[in-house]
């Protein structure tokens, strides 16, 4: 057993101080004061613990691209930055898109995860939009009840629609990246505005995103099936999110932080290009009044590593994506709890723990409370410190946020009562 002592702790909406009592199964005990002879101390003085971040959108890259990231490197990036849970994309090769590679897929990720990993499974065989994947086999294998073609959206309507009518019978989630290729132009690579005009890029618009999404919306009100959208960028996204919800649809929306943070004017190279890209400044204010009012239902991260050859082509070759789950965090604490004041730290670990754990159907996780998981992220609030993307575990150091100044390191961080990671 082990026991976190001198802390202030996050239950709920609250900041309190609490010993923590635990043990490898649950948390056993909170109170003012234990007192428990055979238990390891963990010393918290000075610092907040909050439970274990969640994260529904990280690419590990393994197998098939491990010069990017490993699974064992992910997942340490994923402790560094407080996450304890977190989920796969499947855009890796082989593709997990049947019973047989899923097998070895989650030998590797017990093998050499440090956090624990939920895998999704594709959508589409190959993520190619022809043929959906067998779910009922794949959810009665392993329980993998998430299923997504991250990376590209599925091309129609038609394959769509199977898809979650499937996902229905199976009571499985789709979990979609919307994007309509007849609105991106080869060697697109920002938003579509007059700034990146200017700078001689060619622009990606907001309907490449919105259109496909309102597409699966409507197919989702349809069948009545579970349906979760991923890295939402655009005002229309939301809107549409918003509109769907108050027709009673079962959908919600993840939002990333760079979204939350930057903008079209802010681009300045390839560690700053993503997909979705950086919008304008009312589709990043769209995303904040989103998630205060619930069209938006959590934070994600899409972590996205790459090689800093592949970082170093030109904007319109390089490939998209950035790093995010060492930086996501304290980034988001600093902005919006501590300067700006309009989150209280309740809030953002809400939508950074409980909020995806609850629609991803994860017990036990997202928020302490006696008898859940033995999860924590202990962290330094109070002292400001430098963003070094030498100092990353993940193997990709891609980053717009080199050298930014921000509060909320995390000094430790414990999955299953274990410690993975300490600073």
């Amino acid at each position: 057993m082990r026991v976190i002592k001198n802390g202030m702790v996050l239950i709920g909406q609250e900041v309190l101080r609490r010993d923590i009592l635990f043990d490898e199964e649950k948390i056993i005990q909170i109170d003012e004061h234990i007192q428990c002879e055979e238990a390891e101390v963990i010393d918290a003085s000075g610092l907040t613990v909050l439970p274990g971040l969640v994260d529904v959108h990280v690419h590990l890259r393994e197998p098939g691209y491990t010069q990017k990231e490993t699974i064992h490197t992910g997942t340490l990036a994923a402790a560094h930055g407080g996450f304890t849970t977190i989920f796969c994309m499947p855009n890796v090769i082989p593709y997990p898109d049947d019973v047989e590679t899923i097998k070895e897929y989650l030998h590797r990720i017990e093998k050499e995860a440090v956090v624990r990993v939920y895998p999704y499974a594709c959508i589409t065989t190959e993520e190619a939009s022809k043929e959906v994947v067998d779910m009922k086999a794949i959810k009665e294998s392993f329980g993998i009840r998430w299923f997504s073609d991250d990376g590209v959206g599925v091309a129609t309507a038609e394959v769509m629609h199977e898809a979650m009518e499937k996902a229905k019978a199976n009571d499985c989630m789709i979990v979609a990246h919307t994007e309509d290729m007849k609105y991106r132009k080869p060697g697109a690579c920002v938003h579509d505005s007059q700034v990146n005009r200017d700078r001689g890029w060619l622009g990606i618009p907001s309907a490449c995103e919105s259109s496909q999404l309102i597409r699966d919306l409507a197919l989702t009100q349809e069948v009545g099936n579970r349906y979760h959208a991923c890295h939402i960028s655009a005002k229309e996204s939301v809107e549409a999110l918003k509109a769907y919800k108050e027709k009673g649809a079962d959908v919600t929306g993840e939002v990333t932080a760079h979204h939350l943070l930057l903008e079209d004017i802010d681009v300045e190279g390839p560690n700053w290009k993503m997909n979705p890209p950086l919008r304008a400044h009312e589709d990043r204010m769209a995303l904040i009044r989103g998630l205060e009012d619930g069209s938006l239902d959590m934070i994600a991260n899409d972590h996205a590593p790459h090689t800093e050859q592949e970082k170093n082509k030109p904007m319109n070759q390089a490939p998209f994506g950035i790093v995010s789950l060492e930086t996501s965090f304290p980034l988001l604490y600093t902005e919006f709890v501590k300067k700006q004041e309009r989150w209280t730290l309740g809030q953002l670990v809400y939508w950074m723990s409980e909020a995806p754990a609850k629609r991803f159907g994860i017990e036990g996780i997202g928020k302490i409370r006696e008898g859940y998981r033995p999860d924590f992220v202990l962290v330094d609030l109070e002292h400001e410190t430098t963003i070094d993307k030498t100092q990353f575990l993940s193997k990709g150091s891609n980053t717009p946020f080199n050298g930014w100044k921000v509060f909320g390191a995390i000094k430790e961080t414990i999955v299953s009562s274990k410690t993975v990671w300490k600073g």
